[in-house]
């Protein structure tokens, strides 16, 4: 009698877990548990009153690296090509980029001249910035929060607005307080190897081979700086459950989690709502703050590990404009949406609109009124990966080890919140428990 796997959670991660476990040359039986009614996780796309798509969570990939070459290489596979949507390197979406600083939107320098002359917000050239950080000495600390790293290395401008400003756009969070040894771990390790970012990045730290493909060569060839499909990026997850039910795969949505022990056999009971389980394996791509409360008394150092990986809340508001192609989107979290969340602040779609209108009208000119809007609020949405994160995780995986629990983690809470992030930690976990990588 074959293997069962119980993968916990429909999003990104646990499809792809999935989908990875069920192209083995002798697959487990896999079960999908889905607590919602809907598979794809914060991945979902609405099409508007005139076919416009709003993006309610991610609105687009990016191709980069060994990770954003695998998620193109599953594209290929689920027979998605022909709707890819590319934004392409010579594209002005793909050659601009601005911070909004002080109220006024600044274009980021580009190209070596734009790294030789002062470019506002930035009081000097850019190029001292980078000399500076070739000179500077490699760190002694374990970790380090991502401001004073970057203070330390490129000064407290680039610190206070660059960097600051990627923690708020990719995290929602606070550069003060997330790490740089697991936010931006290629950072952290071309310190460690190279004793500069710079050279690091340049003698590239720890290259890792790519799969190839003709989508793959096409991306590279054009320069995409991202892509989303035509039907919206919730064409994926969608394409994924197709495959899924066509390979024996059972989902089982409206069904939450609530609780694990284990027999004394060593197998898994998973109880649900009305019925449970047996799992000879269980991968979790939920929270992991969901999953401490769901383990056994025996695992409660686990359970603790776990617990402390936070997250944080995010709203997302997408505004159409006539006459505009394409919908704005307008992500709200950070520290405001946090401090509305602890004064008890009513969070209805009014006040997340009338803010997301603000910020429209005062970063991009728009003073009209939308034609349409979409207010969605993410709980809890995306983790948030503090100073000390690192020893989480090892704690989390000393316990998994030594007491040799069938438990593998995947999903956003651990190691990289983006798509291909979640995308490879699930397939990273069918490896582990296949022993050996699927079927390509």
């Amino acid at each position: 009698m074959g293997r069962t796997v119980v993968v916990l959670g429909g999003g990104i991660s646990g499809l792809a877990a999935s989908y990875h476990l069920s192209r083995a040359p002798c697959p487990p039986k896999v079960v999908l548990v889905e607590s919602s009614e809907r598979l794809g996780g914060w991945i979902r796309s609405v099409r508007g009153p005139n076919g416009a798509v709003f993006e309610l969570g991610p609105r687009g990939i990016r191709p980069a690296g060994a990770l954003g070459a695998r998620t193109l290489l599953l594209v290929s596979e689920l027979g998605l090509d022909s709707e890819v949507l590319p934004v392409r390197g010579d594209h002005p979406a793909a050659q601009n980029r601005f911070l909004y600083v002080g109220g006024a939107l600044h274009a980021l320098p580009t190209g070596l001249r734009g790294l030789l002359r002062p470019s506002p917000p930035f009081s000097k050239p850019l190029f001292w910035a980078g000399l500076r950080e070739l000179t500077k000495p490699r760190g002694k600390e374990p970790d380090e929060t991502v401001h004073s790293f970057a203070q330390r290395r490129l000064g407290p401008e680039v610190a206070s607005l660059a960097m600051d400003s990627l923690c708020r756009g990719v995290f929602a969070g606070n550069s003060r307080e997330l790490s740089i040894r697991s936010c931006f771990p290629s950072l952290f390790q071309a310190e460690q190897t190279h004793r500069s970012i710079l050279l690091g990045l340049l003698l590239g730290a720890g290259r890792t081979p790519q799969p190839d493909s003709a989508l793959i060569r096409q991306a590279l060839a054009e320069r995409w700086s991202q892509w989303s499909l035509r039907g919206g990026l919730e064409m994926l997850p969608q394409a994924l459950e197709t495959h899924l039910t066509s390979r024996g795969v059972s989902v089982l949505r409206g069904q939450p989690v609530c609780g694990l022990s284990l027999q004394a056999e060593g197998r898994w009971k998973v109880s649900l709502r009305d019925s449970s389980l047996e799992a000879d394996h269980v991968i979790s791509a939920i929270p992991a703050s969901v999953l401490s409360e769901l383990l056994p008394a025996e695992a409660a150092p686990l359970a603790r590990a776990l617990s402390a990986i936070t997250a944080v809340s995010v709203a997302v508001v997408n505004l159409q404009y006539r006459g505009a192609h394409l919908p704005v989107q307008v992500m709200l979290g950070g520290s405001w949406l946090q401090t509305l969340e602890a004064s008890g602040c009513v969070l209805s779609q009014e006040l997340f609109q009338q803010r997301a209108q603000e910020a429209a009208a005062t970063q991009l000119g728009l003073k009209e009124m939308p034609s349409h809007c979409l207010v969605h609020l993410h709980k809890n949405c995306i983790p948030q990966y503090t100073l000390g994160h690192w020893q989480k995780l090892e704690s989390a995986r000393q316990f998994l080890s030594a007491h040799r629990l069938p438990l593998t983690l995947a999903g956003a809470s651990y190691e990289g919140v983006a798509v291909n992030d979640c995308i490879e930690s699930g397939r990273q976990a069918a490896v582990s428990v296949l022993g050996t990588e699927p079927n390509s």
